[in-house]
C-alpha cells in the first residue's frame, strides 16, 4: 500500500476502516493516521487476532477497494 496515497485519501479511507471494523475507535484511527503496522497492532488489539490475520485482513480489505479509496 502506498502510504503517500493513503495520507491523502485519509478521511474517505478511515470511513471504509470503520465499516469494515466497527471496534476501532476514531482516536485508533487517529493514532494510525493511515500507518498500516499501526491499523494492523489496533485490529490485532481490538479483536484478539494474529498479526498474519490482521495483515491478511488489511490485504482483503485493500484489494476491495483499491479503485475506490487509493486512487
Amino acid at each position: 500500500m502506498n502510504t503517500d496515497i493513503v495520507a491523502g485519501n485519509w478521511k474517505q479511507f478511515k470511513g471504509k476502516i470503520v465499516e469494515q471494523w466497527g471496534r476501532l475507535t476514531d482516536d485508533d484511527l487517529d493514532i494510525a493516521a493511515g500507518r498500516r503496522e499501526q491499523i494492523a497492532g489496533k485490529l490485532q488489539e481490538r479483536y484478539g487476532i494474529a498479526e498474519d490475520e490482521a495483515e491478511r485482513q488489511i490485504k482483503d480489505f485493500e484489494d476491495r477497494y483499491k479503485d475506490r479509496v487509493f486512487r
